[in-house]
C-alpha cells in the first residue's frame, strides 16, 4: 500500500525517485529547493516504498476581503498506479492539511475532461463555474 506524506525541505531527495509519469517535466534542484523552502506552497507525496508514485501541490493564501484558502494547483499519478484511490487519499490529506492551516475552503480548477469532472464530483464537489480561460504573458 502507498503511504502519503506532506513534503518539506528535509524530504527533498524524495524527488530523486519520482516516477517518470508525475510532472510534467524534470525536477530541477533550484526550484525543488525554493518550492519546499516557502512556507505556502504545500506537496503531498505518495510513496509505493521509497518510490514516488504520485503527487498533489497546493498553495494557501488570502485577500484582504477573503479567509485562508487552498488552492489545488496539480495532481499527478503515474500510469500504474492509477484508479486505485491514490488521488482521492492525495486529495484527502491536502484538504485536512489545509484544515491545520485554518483554511476555510479549497478548489480547483481543471480541464473540463470527461476524467477531472468525473473525479471530482465523485469526491462530492460541486461544480461552480462553466468555462476555463486561462491568459498568460511572459515576463
Amino acid at each position: 500500500m502507498t503511504r502519503i506524506i506532506t513534503a518539506g525541505p528535509p524530504d527533498a531527495d524524495l524527488f530523486q525517485t519520482v516516477h517518470d509519469d508525475v510532472f510534467d517535466g524534470p525536477i530541477r534542484a533550484d526550484w525543488l529547493h525554493d518550492y519546499l523552502d516557502d512556507p505556502r506552497q504545500h506537496i503531498l507525496l505518495a510513496l509505493d516504498g521509497a518510490q514516488v508514485v504520485a503527487m498533489c501541490s497546493g498553495a494557501h493564501h488570502h485577500h484582504p476581503d477573503k479567509p485562508r484558502h487552498m488552492w489545488i494547483n496539480e495532481l499527478g499519478v503515474a500510469g500504474p498506479w492509477r484508479r486505485q484511490g491514490i488521488a482521492t487519499r492525495l486529495i484527502a490529506a491536502l484538504c485536512d492539511h489545509a484544515r491545520a492551516l485554518e483554511c476555510t475552503e479549497i478548489w480547483v480548477v481543471a480541464d473540463p475532461t470527461e476524467e477531472a469532472e468525473g473525479f471530482y464530483t465523485s469526491l462530492g464537489w460541486p461544480r461552480t463555474g462553466e468555462r476555463l480561460a486561462m491568459f498568460a504573458t511572459p515576463l
